[in-house]
């Protein structure tokens, strides 16, 4: 850890920031174009009308174009792992490419069969059998995502394993913890929804714009009532499991909520703030400056959603910082927080007690090395804390991470709204404004936006953690040449963007094509 090269973790992280940001661009309209065209295909099979046969093919064939690019980012983001991350997954390979391992062999393979009769297959299977085969493709996708969502889950939140220092892995225990933890069936649901959320604003953007030009009016107000209500939905249950996604947040990663709210001195009957500036003079967790110029917050609102109890205590920064207030542990045991001092000196008591362990079996003294073992069982939790330097390296980017936070709730927010006056007015065929056409045109890059905030507090709120608690980030990268990863940043960024001008260019062709004629 002394000869780190920080510029390599930093160009490490930029590249996988990078990929992932370009594949979030794809996946969320998979998973939320692709449950809409099922329910248009369900209605047609349904109704027998070739009109939604039409309506349909047109965005199965969006859905393609889609399709295809997201899963070129998904193989590169997955190599990374491997070349970018090689301590990572050494140390927790064994856990964390189960669910990589089940998404390849069960779900990817299950998209890969059934898109082919998707697509090619109108006028060799049945309706029935076409019909099921749109939907396993969807359901894929979603699984897809699961996986790759309960791997994320696991790093927030490890469950389920056991550190072997023999081997000196974490090695899995409970698969179905792995799977159902908490963290995990809220994350993929919160993820799941927020995308149902994305596929909606794109076909209700691309209607919108047929309506303005005049063009296919029963294709485009047929497609807006089916978007706009699916939308309303999934958008509520995004809210919903988004609380959820919170609650978990508040038991398992406090630092991140602290973040979230630009908490810095906990108390109870916290407050949730709806609007607020953050100071820029501040510049440490423990100075005297104010952390706002301007603050308006719900009393007892956080302490409500984070423990579902007005008058529970949330800890800020500082407090997280130096310890002392009572918490519940994993077992659900009422405890006094240690300090961050604390756990740092516990962490390097557990790198060294390792390190022991392995010259004592090198020896071959079992009985010492029993002893250093139980010295590290007993201080695993704090494991990661002995890698860090500084006790400021455990605060997050709290500016990025509390505005993160804010854009994401005020953008679903808008939605919810957005979505019912949508409903309304395409029953009852109002949907010649003008300016709400071009308000449904505007919200589609918002929807985008909503889903990269929410990421962006994932993931930078729980820095300095690849693995909370157990490995800091700058301890999972691999040791390779920092101009090497630099190169491949730059090219990965004229790659993806290709890729995308390419999405993006093959997608307005066919759109301003139109629909054709059900075949």
């Amino acid at each position: 850890m002394e000869t780190i090269d920080y510029s390599l973790v930093d160009w490490s992280r930029a590249q996988f920031a990078l990929t992932a940001i370009y594949h979030w661009i794809f996946v969320p309209l998979t998973l939320g174009l692709g449950v809409i065209m099922s329910i248009m295909e369900t209605i047609y099979y349904k109704t027998g009308n070739p009109e939604w046969k039409r309506i349909t093919q047109f965005w199965m064939k969006l859905f393609g174009i889609n399709f295809a690019i997201g899963v070129a980012t998904g193989i590169i983001l997955e190599f990374e792992f491997g070349t970018n991350w090689s301590n990572y997954s050494w140390f927790v390979g064994d856990i964390f490419g189960a669910p990589l391992a089940i998404e390849g062999i069960m779900a990817f393979f299950m998209e890969s069969t059934f898109i082919a009769v998707m697509f090619f297959g109108w006028k060799k299977v049945s309706k029935g059998f076409h019909l099921a085969s749109t939907w396993l493709t969807v359901i894929g996708a979603t699984l897809s995502a699961l996986w790759i969502l309960v791997a994320n889950a696991w790093m927030q939140a490890p469950v389920g394993m056991h550190f072997n220092p023999e081997t000196v892995r974490n090695e899995m225990m409970d698969f179905w913890a792995v799977l159902f933890s908490p963290v995990a069936i809220n994350k993929f649901l919160h993820t799941v929804t927020s995308s149902w959320m994305v596929g909606s604003a794109f076909v209700v953007g691309i209607s919108a714009w047929y309506l303005l030009k005049k063009r296919e009016i029963e294709f485009a107000r047929k497609s807006i009532l089916v978007a706009a209500v699916f939308g309303f939905f999934g958008t509520l249950l995004a809210a919903w499991t988004g609380d959820g996604s919170a609650y978990e947040v508040a038991q398992k990663q406090p630092m991140k909520l602290a973040a979230m709210e630009g908490l810095y001195k906990g108390n109870t009957h916290a407050g949730l703030v709806v609007f607020g500036v953050l100071n820029s003079d501040k510049k440490s967790y423990d100075d005297v400056v104010e952390p706002f110029k301007v603050r308006y917050a719900i009393p007892g609102a956080l302490s409500v959603l984070s423990f579902r109890n007005t008058g529970a205590f949330v800890p800020g920064i500082q407090d997280i910082m130096n310890g002392g207030y009572k918490m519940k542990d994993s077992k659900g045991n009422t405890i006094t927080a240690l300090s961050a001092e604390e756990r740092i000196v516990r962490g390097k008591v557990a790198i060294q007690a390792l390190a022991d362990f392995k010259a004592a079996k090198a020896v071959k003294n079992d009985s010492l090395a029993a002893v250093h073992r139980a010295t590290l069982e007993a201080n695993y939790d704090h494991f990661g804390y002995g890698f860090i330097k500084d006790k400021k390296e455990l605060v997050p980017n709290v500016p990025l991470t509390f505005y993160a936070f804010r854009l994401m709730i005020l953008i679903g927010g808008f939605f919810l709204l957005f979505f019912i006056v949508l409903w309304v007015a395409a029953r009852k065929k109002m949907l010649q404004n003008k300016w709400l056409l071009w308000l449904s045109v505007l919200t589609i890059p918002l929807a985008y936006v909503a889903t990269q905030c929410g990421w962006i507090v994932a993931e930078v709120g729980r820095q300095p953690w690849v693995i909370q608690d157990i490995m800091p980030t700058f301890a999972a990268v691999s040791h390779i040449e920092t101009g090497s990863v630099k190169i491949t940043f730059f090219l990965f960024a004229i790659l993806f963007t290709v890729l995308l001008i390419a999405e993006v260019g093959i997608m307005l062709k066919q759109i301003k094509k139109g629909p054709e004629a059900a075949h």
